[in-house]
């Protein structure tokens, strides 16, 4: 077991808007260690970042940057991590990947803290960070699942642009100028950089999130689909998503339906119940227009639930808005949240 003063984490990608965020979060949240190696390409190397103080260099991400590190946080997109991930393992990391590159391999978990932390202890040298829209959904649905079982979940979410990355939240903001000023504008982001058209996002909504697959949903939407079903361990849950971006830029919302097994369940005992959940905040008093907003959410770790009604028709059907940083909770403090499971665990070693 390695001791907490003698803890080396590495953080890939430390310059994009994910990495910088696992940065601060380390920092803000006190993290034991006692080095942190920063890496990133050879076009942001030798970039500086303050970290408690100290001013650190960002070097190269390359095979041997891994020696001597314990845990390696990857936010450089699947590619790199595919080439580098492998590679720390074998220098005796534990790599904690943010991206989709592991996600549904059946040998990698992946890991909601509040929701699977069970799973860190079957891990083979990589855990997976899933999706930032769902970790969110998972959070506040697994207080349900434990209570009353669950058998089907429609969601429809309202995602922020910077779940695309800097590049989104930049051509958000010159276009909204541009619009105001009575300016032409020329989207080359959103929906998708690689993809064949692009969409205004300022004063719109895309929902296109992620290339489509041939059967019509994207591969955001089957993210969700299917990691949904990996982390709550229900590969027969009924699972629908249809994703959408709004002209938001940090938080994302989601509109939730979703289906217990028991009957005769209350509004009222699913907002007692989540009232009380880990890492979950009920705002719910439509009196007092009180509801989550992705506004109010930025820079906050948790996830946010209100508007929980009983579906009209169905005895057993329940809606619910749900809302959280999706640069914090869903991407850079859930990856933190697994490093320190993995240290609760003691599964860190040397």
């Amino acid at each position: 077991m390695t001791k907490n003063n003698d803890l080396h984490v590495a953080v890939v990608g430390a310059t994009g808007a994910v990495g910088m965020q696992m940065i601060q979060t380390l920092e803000a949240t006190d993290f034991p260690l006692t080095k942190l190696t920063l890496l990133s390409s050879e076009r942001s190397a030798g970039k500086k970042i303050i970290y408690k103080g100290q001013e650190l260099i960002v070097e190269v991400a390359t095979p041997d940057k891994f020696e001597g590190v314990d845990i390696a946080l990857f936010s450089a997109g699947g590619s790199v991590s595919k080439e580098l991930a492998p590679e720390a393992v074998k220098r005796g990391a534990i790599v904690v990947d943010n991206t989709s590159a592991f996600r549904m391999d059946e040998n990698v978990p992946l890991v909601v803290p509040e929701v699977n932390e069970s799973d860190l202890l079957t891990h083979n040298g990589i855990i997976a960070n899933p999706n930032c829209s769902t970790i969110q959904m998972v959070v506040a649905l697994e207080p349900v699942r434990q209570a009353y079982g669950l058998s089907k979940v429609i969601v429809s979410t309202y995602q922020a642009v910077s779940g695309s990355g800097v590049a989104a939240i930049s051509e958000l903001k010159q276009q909204t100028k541009d619009l105001i000023e009575g300016n032409e504008i020329a989207p080359e982001v959103l929906p998708v950089k690689g993809d064949k058209k692009h969409y205004q996002i300022a004063f719109n909504a895309i929902p296109q999130i992620d290339k489509f697959e041939e059967n019509g949903f994207t591969f955001e939407e089957m993210k969700m689909i299917n990691e949904t079903k990996k982390i709550m361990h229900i590969p027969d849950l009924h699972v629908a998503a249809t994703c959408v971006r709004l002209p938001v830029e940090t938080g994302h919302s989601e509109s939730v339906y979703f289906e217990t097994k028991q009957n005769g369940v209350s509004a009222q005992e699913l907002k007692d119940l989540l009232a009380s959940a880990q890492g979950v905040v009920l705002e719910d008093n439509p009196a007092e227009q009180i509801y989550p907003m992705p506004i109010h959410a930025v820079g906050k770790n948790d996830v946010f639930v209100g508007r929980i009604r009983k579906d009209l028709d169905k005895d057993n059907g329940f809606h619910m808005w749900v809302v959280s940083d999706n640069l914090l909770k869903g991407a850079a403090w859930n990856s933190v949240q697994i490093a320190g499971s993995l240290l609760k665990l003691g599964l860190v070693s040397k």
